[in-house]
């Protein structure tokens, strides 16, 4: 899989390659960010889980997307005269990479170094240092690049299409897009969520002044089948970028610990974050949002939420 924006790559190409899930990446976009600059006039181009590379195309410093499930990657894990020879291929591309992936595999380390011609160095995944003032993962990420100063701001920008599926969406189920609430209630485990329950009761309360509509992963088919019971509108298993378009164009959201949540707010949608137990200082969102604990009741969250949208609107949007 490559994903490409516009058909001229510069011939100096520098190449980012990071494994993790949602969350994490988006906690790594100010470390790329960090390096476009380093790089200006360089190609940025991303090498991540499928979804991740066609996202971070057009909407970030990325200009090219690649998976890192391909077989250039498999090569890497293969002595073999014939993988070595895939590997070059594909990786003596680039002049520069940045791997944070399998940065303690000596053996992977050698190989990559080896099948180009650049520089490349190694990045930790989820780096962690205690010593710091910011804990945050993305503080991090721009600490082992070299980066400690750069603004922690990650954003994704969601393109025209993005928006007008985003809005046809929202149209189609039937929520007036004006006073819009999206509610991401999934999260990648079951001990990040908060109870449906408090989200059905949340739902209510909100709608008494907002248009609210449930936005779903495709691992939470049985929370469909619930909120429909209760009447609630529900979209499921939508593009990354539609997720974000339809953040863009909401007055709010509300979500769990979760890669959505995360992508809703670097999407520049103001919210509240319902978290439990991963630690907010390293794993918040970042960005106009409020954090919250599991503990927290549907009203103090309709609360919070109400707080953060009319704050936002006082101050023009402003981080």
């Amino acid at each position: 899989m490559t994903a490409t924006l516009g058909a001229n790559i510069s011939a100096r190409r520098v190449l980012v390659i990071f494994p993790g899930a949602l969350g994490d990446f988006v906690c790594v976009l100010p470390a790329i960010d960090a390096l476009a600059r380093r790089h200006r006039g360089c190609s940025i181009e991303l090498m991540a889980r499928a979804e991740l590379a066609r996202l971070a195309v057009g909407r970030t410093a990325v200009v090219r997307g690649h998976s890192i499930d391909a077989p250039q990657v498999s090569a890497l894990f293969n002595e073999s005269d014939s993988a070595s020879l895939q590997a070059r291929k594909f990786f003596a591309g680039y002049e520069r990479i940045y791997s944070f992936f399998a940065s303690g595999d000596a053996n992977l380390r050698a190989r990559l170094g080896a099948a180009t011609g650049g520089e490349v160095s190694f990045h930790p995944f989820r780096p962690l240092d205690d010593s710091v003032n910011d804990p945050h993962v993305a503080a991090a990420y721009l600490r082992s690049i070299g980066e400690a100063d750069a603004l922690m701001h990650p954003r994704i920008e969601p393109s025209r299409d993005d928006l007008r599926v985003a809005a046809d969406a929202i149209a189609n189920a039937r929520c007036d897009p004006s006073n819009l609430i999206a509610i991401f209630p999934g999260s990648g485990s079951p001990a990040k969520n908060w109870p449906l329950d408090k989200f059905v009761t949340l739902a209510r309360i909100l709608s008494a002044r907002s248009s609210v509509l449930f936005v779903l992963g495709p691992a939470e088919s049985a929370m469909e089948q619930i909120l429909r019971e209760h009447k609630l509108p529900v979209l499921r298993d939508l593009d990354l970028g539609t997720v974000a378009g339809i953040a863009r164009l909401a007055a709010g959201f509300v979500g769990n610990d979760s890669g959505v949540s995360h992508l809703a707010a670097t999407a520049d949608a103001p919210g509240v974050v319902i978290f439990g137990p991963s630690e907010p200082a390293r794993w918040r969102p970042l960005g106009r949002i409020t954090v919250l604990g599991q503990q927290a009741t549907p009203d103090e969250v309709a609360t919070a939420l109400t707080e953060i949208i009319d704050r936002d609107a006082r101050d023009g949007g402003l981080v």
